[in-house]
């Protein structure tokens, strides 16, 4: 029974696929089941128990994923991913992988989900949860071949995502053209980012533009005091250029680069949301315990929109921010952030 109703899910799937602002159901726990093999996964796409905790639930599709970056290959690139969603902003708390704190988006499969309207009934709570929970916890762990030796490391959709993904080249306008089909991106924005996109290009051969703000220092000049930031303070990014004083000549501080999506926050006003201590190396799956400060900002993520090949990926990574590109703000009211607006979707 349980792969009639798997083919027929597979059948809906070539039915209209989500879009943005499409209603939908996250499937009971028997019916995951039935679309998961042993190792807890679809098309190669691990179902974590994180996610259980929103079985049964309804939540609007945010965005298709057409494509996300390649952080787990380190190419620098896009690959392809089908047949996948984000629900609204729902993030990986990271508590069955350790604590990790990466807060990723979570990825759901369209066999995982059904499209209802906001008027009908919602489906019975139904069993195997239990069963599901069981098999998911044991496909968070797997033993890797790490510098010749095998070691237990963490598995989570972020470590699987170029086992369950294709590597796109930058070129394939393709791409661009699925995120305005599907809904994602409006056409005359896609159109404005790619433009700049080849304007940004003409300059960077001409050494006129770097994908990163540089500092001069061969080596970052001595740590400022520690202002022992906390969630809830209220915090301005610094200006372009004192933040360039505290990078290398690579753009890191401390080995944490500041990258180009986080240039249009400089100087604007946000709220700490939390400090990062560790998380999972997507490469190798091995747990990373920071011993130099990283800050989360309230609504600050990557809007994919400035990041050479990897125009319009969906993921919303918190960027990682040093104390010293940071100044505290006398906190008078409650403030809305200053910056330019998040783009989750």
């Amino acid at each position: 029974m349980m792969r009639r109703e798997l083919g027929e899910m597979r059948i809906r799937r070539h039915r209209r696929p989500l879009r943005p602002g499409d209603l939908v159901e996250i499937r009971p726990a028997a019916e995951i089941l039935a679309t998961l093999d042993s190792n807890g996964s679809f098309e190669a796409l691990p179902f974590m128990p994180e996610m259980l905790q929103y079985v049964g639930r309804r939540f609007r599709v945010s965005r298709r994923v057409e494509k996300i970056c390649d952080t787990a290959g380190g190419t620098f690139s896009s690959r392809r991913m089908r047949g996948t969603v984000l629900l609204e902003d729902l993030r990986c708390d990271g508590a069955a992988h350790g604590g990790c704190q990466a807060q990723c988006r979570l990825y759901w499969k369209e066999e995982w989900l059904r499209r209802v309207k906001p008027n009908s009934v919602a489906a019975e709570p139904q069993g195997d949860l239990a069963e599901l929970e069981s098999l998911t916890r044991m496909g968070t762990r797997v033993v890797r071949e790490l510098d010749g030796e095998e070691v237990e490391t963490y598995r989570c959709q972020a470590t699987e995502a170029p086992a369950a993904s294709k590597p796109l080249r930058g070129f394939d306008v393709r791409q661009y053209a699925r995120e305005v089909a599907c809904g994602n991106v409006g056409p005359l924005h896609a159109t404005w980012v790619l433009s700049r996109a080849v304007g940004w290009g003409v300059l960077r051969r001409l050494r006129l533009r770097s994908n990163l703000l540089l500092g001069t220092n061969r080596t970052v000049a001595a740590t400022p005091p520690s202002l022992h930031l906390q969630p809830g303070e209220l915090v301005q990014v610094r200006s372009e250029a004192e933040i360039a004083a505290t990078l290398d000549d690579r753009g890191k501080n401390r080995g944490l680069w500041f990258d180009v999506e986080m240039v249009p926050h400089c100087r604007g006003t946000y709220r700490v949301q939390g400090r990062v201590d560790r998380f999972i190396d997507d490469r190798t799956g091995k747990m990373v315990e920071l011993l130099s400060d990283c800050l989360v900002l309230e609504g600050v993520v990557c809007s994919g929109e400035r990041s050479s090949w990897r125009y319009f990926c969906p993921r919303g990574i918190y960027p990682w921010w040093r104390e010293a590109w940071l100044r505290r703000v006398e906190d008078e009211s409650p403030a809305k952030p200053t910056g330019p607006p998040a783009r989750t979707h």
